[in-house]
Protein backbone atom coordinates (compact mmCIF):
# COMPACT_ATOMS: atom_id res chain seq x y z
CA UNK A 1 0.00 0.00 0.00
CA UNK A 2 2.72 2.48 0.96
CA UNK A 3 4.68 1.58 -2.16
CA UNK A 4 1.60 2.23 -4.33
CA UNK A 5 1.09 5.63 -2.67
CA UNK A 6 4.75 6.53 -3.16
CA UNK A 7 4.60 5.56 -6.83
CA UNK A 8 1.43 7.57 -7.31
CA UNK A 9 2.99 10.61 -5.60
CA UNK A 10 6.10 10.27 -7.78
CA UNK A 11 3.98 10.14 -10.95
CA UNK A 12 1.95 13.18 -9.90
CA UNK A 13 5.10 15.17 -9.11
CA UNK A 14 6.68 14.14 -12.40
CA UNK A 15 3.63 15.35 -14.32
CA UNK A 16 3.26 18.59 -12.35
CA UNK A 17 6.91 19.55 -12.85
CA UNK A 18 7.18 18.54 -16.52
CA UNK A 19 7.38 21.11 -19.28
CA UNK A 20 5.08 20.96 -22.30
CA UNK A 21 7.51 18.89 -24.35
CA UNK A 22 7.97 16.34 -21.58
CA UNK A 23 4.20 16.04 -21.15
CA UNK A 24 3.71 15.33 -24.85
CA UNK A 25 6.45 12.70 -24.77
CA UNK A 26 4.84 11.14 -21.68
CA UNK A 27 1.55 10.88 -23.56
CA UNK A 28 3.25 9.13 -26.46
CA UNK A 29 5.08 6.82 -24.03
CA UNK A 30 1.77 5.95 -22.38
CA UNK A 31 0.08 5.22 -25.70
CA UNK A 32 2.96 3.05 -26.88
CA UNK A 33 3.11 1.23 -23.55
CA UNK A 34 -0.60 0.44 -23.61
CA UNK A 35 -0.44 -0.80 -27.18
CA UNK A 36 2.55 -2.98 -26.31
CA UNK A 37 0.47 -4.41 -23.47
CA UNK A 38 -2.51 -5.05 -25.77
CA UNK A 39 -0.31 -6.84 -28.32
CA UNK A 40 1.25 -8.92 -25.55
CA UNK A 41 -2.20 -9.91 -24.27
CA UNK A 42 -3.43 -10.86 -27.75
CA UNK A 43 -0.37 -13.03 -28.26
CA UNK A 44 -0.87 -14.61 -24.84
CA UNK A 45 -4.55 -15.18 -25.59
CA UNK A 46 -3.74 -16.83 -28.89
CA UNK A 47 -1.21 -19.10 -27.24
CA UNK A 48 -3.59 -20.04 -24.42
CA UNK A 49 -6.53 -21.09 -26.58
CA UNK A 50 -6.01 -24.55 -25.11
CA UNK A 51 -7.23 -23.18 -21.77
CA UNK A 52 -10.50 -21.33 -22.53
CA UNK A 53 -10.94 -20.21 -18.93
CA UNK A 54 -8.16 -17.61 -19.39
CA UNK A 55 -9.57 -16.04 -22.55
CA UNK A 56 -12.28 -13.73 -21.06
CA UNK A 57 -9.87 -11.96 -18.71
CA UNK A 58 -7.32 -11.49 -21.51
CA UNK A 59 -10.01 -9.97 -23.74
CA UNK A 60 -11.05 -7.57 -20.97
CA UNK A 61 -7.46 -6.56 -20.20
CA UNK A 62 -6.75 -6.11 -23.91
CA UNK A 63 -9.79 -3.88 -24.24
CA UNK A 64 -8.70 -1.75 -21.30
CA UNK A 65 -5.21 -1.30 -22.75
CA UNK A 66 -6.61 -0.30 -26.15
CA UNK A 67 -9.09 2.08 -24.52
CA UNK A 68 -6.29 3.78 -22.55
CA UNK A 69 -4.32 4.21 -25.79
CA UNK A 70 -7.39 5.75 -27.45
CA UNK A 71 -7.85 8.14 -24.53
CA UNK A 72 -4.21 9.21 -24.81
CA UNK A 73 -4.53 9.77 -28.55
CA UNK A 74 -7.68 11.81 -27.95
CA UNK A 75 -5.74 13.90 -25.41
CA UNK A 76 -3.05 14.48 -28.06
CA UNK A 77 -5.80 15.56 -30.48
CA UNK A 78 -7.32 18.12 -28.15
CA UNK A 79 -3.88 19.52 -27.28
CA UNK A 80 -3.19 20.52 -30.90
CA UNK A 81 -2.91 24.25 -31.54
CA UNK A 82 -4.18 24.81 -35.07
CA UNK A 83 -3.26 28.51 -35.08
CA UNK A 84 0.41 27.96 -34.29
CA UNK A 85 0.69 24.44 -35.72
CA UNK A 86 -0.90 25.17 -39.08
CA UNK A 87 -0.49 22.34 -41.58
CA UNK A 88 1.42 20.14 -39.11
CA UNK A 89 -1.45 20.31 -36.60
CA UNK A 90 -3.97 19.45 -39.33
CA UNK A 91 -1.90 16.47 -40.44
CA UNK A 92 -1.44 15.25 -36.87
CA UNK A 93 -5.19 15.57 -36.28
CA UNK A 94 -5.87 13.44 -39.36
CA UNK A 95 -3.33 10.85 -38.19
CA UNK A 96 -4.76 10.75 -34.67
CA UNK A 97 -8.26 10.31 -36.12
CA UNK A 98 -7.00 7.40 -38.21
CA UNK A 99 -5.23 5.93 -35.16
CA UNK A 100 -8.44 5.94 -33.13
CA UNK A 101 -10.38 4.39 -36.03
CA UNK A 102 -7.77 1.64 -36.37
CA UNK A 103 -7.77 1.02 -32.62
CA UNK A 104 -11.56 0.72 -32.62
CA UNK A 105 -11.37 -1.89 -35.40
CA UNK A 106 -8.46 -3.65 -33.67
CA UNK A 107 -10.45 -3.76 -30.44
CA UNK A 108 -13.44 -5.33 -32.16
CA UNK A 109 -11.39 -7.94 -34.03
CA UNK A 110 -8.36 -8.27 -31.72
CA UNK A 111 -6.22 -7.50 -34.76
CA UNK A 112 -2.57 -7.47 -33.72
CA UNK A 113 -1.39 -6.04 -37.05
CA UNK A 114 -3.57 -2.94 -36.68
CA UNK A 115 -2.35 -2.40 -33.13
CA UNK A 116 1.26 -2.67 -34.27
CA UNK A 117 0.69 -0.26 -37.16
CA UNK A 118 -0.62 2.40 -34.77
CA UNK A 119 2.02 1.60 -32.15
CA UNK A 120 4.88 1.94 -34.64
CA UNK A 121 3.47 5.17 -36.08
CA UNK A 122 3.14 6.62 -32.57
CA UNK A 123 6.74 5.64 -31.88
CA UNK A 124 7.93 7.36 -35.08
CA UNK A 125 6.07 10.57 -34.21
CA UNK A 126 7.37 10.41 -30.63
CA UNK A 127 10.95 10.17 -31.89
CA UNK A 128 10.39 13.22 -34.09
CA UNK A 129 8.96 15.22 -31.20
CA UNK A 130 11.85 14.16 -28.98
CA UNK A 131 14.29 15.57 -31.57
CA UNK A 132 12.35 18.82 -31.80
CA UNK A 133 12.22 19.24 -28.03
CA UNK A 134 15.91 18.35 -27.67
CA UNK A 135 16.87 21.00 -30.24
CA UNK A 136 14.66 23.61 -28.58
CA UNK A 137 16.07 22.79 -25.15
CA UNK A 138 19.63 22.98 -26.46
CA UNK A 139 18.90 26.33 -28.11
CA UNK A 140 17.55 27.71 -24.83
CA UNK A 141 20.66 26.75 -22.84
CA UNK A 142 23.40 29.37 -22.75
CA UNK A 143 26.77 28.39 -24.12
CA UNK A 144 29.21 27.19 -21.48
CA UNK A 145 31.94 29.61 -22.57
CA UNK A 146 29.63 32.61 -23.03
CA UNK A 147 30.68 35.74 -21.20
CA UNK A 148 28.64 37.19 -18.36
CA UNK A 149 27.77 40.85 -18.32
CA UNK A 150 27.72 41.83 -14.64
CA UNK A 151 27.67 45.55 -15.39
CA UNK A 152 24.04 45.37 -16.43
Amino acid sequence: MAQTNALSAYRQTRIKTANQGQLILMLYDGGISNLDRAVELIRCRNSSKKDPSKIPSKIEETGKAILKAQEIITELMVSLDFEQGGEIAKNLFALYTWFNKELLEAHLTLDEARLLAVRNSLDDIRKSWALVFAKNTAAEKPELNAGINIAG
